[in-house]
């Protein structure tokens, strides 16, 4: 069998999807990674992937560009003679549904991992992007043979919204995490609390609301340490400042790291208070290192935690009632312990990535070899 992986960014499929492409390759079957050039697209070979490059515009809008990357898309898969295409993020999975219709790929597969930020707001712009959103993906869905998503919410609100049929929607939650290495860490630590959030600096990752609850609560709890790691990201209209960032004193904030695993090591409390999300990835590996986690009761960030049992889940926006919820993990250790029991619990009987890489393989008709 021969599969192409489509996304619009190589660091995507090196990411998120080498695992899946490893287990293909094991069986025997080609696997191609179908990205533009970058960092990671040489990296690929190693691993026994070929990778083809296209051409796409991330941010462009121009028609004539958008159908120009239509046709570089088909260009790039029609001789590869593909038996499944799957296609990851909105313009891959709208531009290679109809390349690879053209290039009468037998199957083609599309992964919807959220649906992004213009669905946090209800202004005029969002309405209307969201509109163009859902009569494109109406469209895709019709040609598209599967849609997988991250998370339950997504899909029901689709179906309801009559985007797609339900018997073409799959849901497995999220790309998988390895929960031997993201396994607990005794923390060396023990004077201080910490309290850890990671994430783009975002207001809608609320990352007002995480310093708005550090700074009614280090006033109470001196040593409770609150650090964010993450860094601004200037092109989202959402981003908060490196300055800002940098001013705010009831926060210890660290920028971006690549020590994440140690981050967490010497953390006693995840905390994401994001107003959406497709599936964190940073929640599940909190939980896989034994953290109880604070986050949102919003889409996908609900998926993690089971209100009261590895965490607590709050309303969005509300500074107040997260702080509360910190506040009562800092005071009870007990709690903590048993809250990250339970997390690490549920990241290894729902999470692991054999467990998600099984579940494509049977999405793609397969069945694992071990």
């Amino acid at each position: 069998m021969t599969i192409g992986f489509l996304s619009h960014l190589d660091l995507n499929l090196w990411l998120f999807r080498l695992p899946v492409m490893q287990a293909l390759i094991a069986q025997g079957h080609t696997v191609y990674a179908i990205c533009p050039e970058g960092d990671k697209s040489g990296s690929f070979a190693a691993e026994g992937v070929l990778h083809i490059p296209y051409l796409i515009s991330r941010s462009s809008l121009n028609p004539l560009k958008e159908l120009l990357a239509i046709r570089a898309i088909y260009k790039a898969i029609r001789p590869l003679n593909l038996d499944i295409l799957h296609t990851f993020t909105a313009k891959p999975n709208i531009y290679g549904t109809i390349a690879g219709r053209i290039a009468k790929v037998p199957r083609i597969i599309n992964l919807v991992e959220g649906l992004g930020s213009f669905y946090l707001e209800n202004d005029f712009k969002s309405r209307l992007v969201r509109s163009i959103i859902e009569t494109l993906y109406r469209q895709t869905f019709k040609l598209s043979d599967t849609v997988m998503f991250v998370n339950e919410d997504d899909p029901a609100y689709l179906i309801d919204k009559n985007v797609i049929s339900p018997s073409k929607a799959v849901t497995i939650k999220g790309v998988g995490i390895d929960t031997d290495l993201w396994r607990p860490i005794p923390k060396t630590d023990s004077d201080r609390v910490s309290v850890v959030m990671i994430g783009r600096a975002l207001r809608h990752k609320g990352v007002l609301e995480y310093i708005d609850a550090a700074n009614l609560l280090t006033r109470r709890y001196p040593h409770a340490e609150f650090r964010y790691i993450g860094s601004p990201d200037p092109g989202n209209t959402s981003s908060l400042s490196e300055t800002f960032m940098q001013e705010q004193s009831a926060i210890v904030y660290l920028g971006h790291r690549d020590d994440i695993r140690e981050q967490l090591a010497q953390t006693d409390i995840f905390v994401l208070p994001s107003y959406r999300e497709g599936l964190p990835r940073t929640s599940m590996e909190a939980m896989s290192m034994g953290l109880p986690i604070v986050t949102t009761d919003v889409v996908g960030c609900r998926e993690t935690v089971v209100n009261g049992i590895n965490g607590f889940l709050v309303p969005p926006k509300n500074g107040n009632a997260l702080a509360e919820a910190i506040e009562t993990l800092i005071q009870n250790p007990f709690l903590r312990k048993r809250m990250g029991e339970a997390g690490r619990e549920k990241a290894v009987d729902e999470f692991d990535m054999d467990i998600i890489v099984t579940k494509h393989l049977e999405v793609y008709g397969l069945k694992r070899v071990r």
